[in-house]
């Protein structure tokens, strides 16, 4: 009868043991799958922020094509350019389309800079170059005032990295245009 006794506290010890196994199994299943929703939940959040980015990008784009359809018209039309002049002193016919176009060139690269196509340090090089123009140096002095209202916001950033760019193109060697500044990523 002893012998019995200790085969069914045997089996008991067993059961127990085997409960205890399946047990940290589930408990193991369990954090898994909490882990699997975690990430799940993590992978829709960054499809939707992509989505988001991918839509900003897109409406940025519309943005810039429809401000060049517009500046288009006021290059083609003098009567239209009257109502996109916003610059100091008394503009020309020709200073106009010449500002107009020079405003459609900038915002060009500040579009192709804000959808990600240029990193900060080529949007820099870029500008460096379309400053070796002198109607473009007018035109960055003449619009000045506008770009006084963007406080605090990136297109003012991005305009006060070609202030000072245009400022220290002034004090350099012209010959040396090339390697005026420190892009923005270097500093």
């Amino acid at each position: 009868m002893a012998t019995r006794k200790y085969g069914v506290r045997g089996l008991g010890s067993v059961a127990a043991a085997g409960l205890g196994v399946v047990a940290g199994v589930l408990a193991c299943k369990a954090a898994e799958r909490g882990r699997l929703n975690a990430l799940c939940a993590r992978v829709e959040r960054l499809e939707d922020e992509a989505r988001t980015a991918q839509n900003a990008r897109a409406n940025l784009a519309w943005q810039q094509r429809q401000h060049w359809e517009l500046l288009s018209k006021a290059i083609d039309d003098p009567e239209l350019a009257e109502v996109l002049d916003h610059y100091e002193g008394n503009l020309t016919p020709k200073q106009r389309r010449q500002y107009l176009f020079a405003n459609a060139m900038y915002t060009n690269l500040l579009t192709s800079y804000r959808i990600g196509n240029l990193s900060k340090d080529e949007f820099f090089q870029h500008v460096r170059g379309m400053l070796q123009n002198p109607v473009m140096r007018e035109y960055w002095y003449a619009s000045q005032q506008q770009r006084a209202s963007l406080a605090d916001t990136e297109e003012a950033g991005l305009g006060l990295i070609v202030d000072e760019l245009l400022h220290q193109l002034e004090e350099a060697d012209p010959e040396e245009w090339w390697v005026v500044g420190d892009p923005p990523g270097e500093q």
